[in-house]
């Protein structure tokens, strides 16, 4: 039985700490987003509504860089 338990708690401390590494990546994504639109001179989300798409596609290189930094920083690679 406290095979049972332990397995269950590995379970419990798993889906946990998942939660929590999504919800930084989350916030953290935010705050990114917020400085790189702090820092260009252009209103990124007007410039998407527009239909700027040389804009989403800068955006969107951005979030995929951010991406990578963090998979390297996790898989230390």
């Amino acid at each position: 039985m406290d095979k049972v338990y332990s397995t269950l708690i590995s379970y419990i401390l798993t889906i946990g700490w998942g939660i929590v590494g999504a919800v930084t990546m989350s916030l953290s994504l935010g705050i990114l987003i917020r400085i790189f639109d702090w820092l260009t001179p252009v209103d990124e989300w007007k410039e998407i509504e527009k239909g700027n798409v040389s804009v989403a596609i800068i955006l969107a290189a951005v979030i995929i860089a951010f991406g990578l930094v963090i998979a390297s920083a996790v898989f230390g690679g």
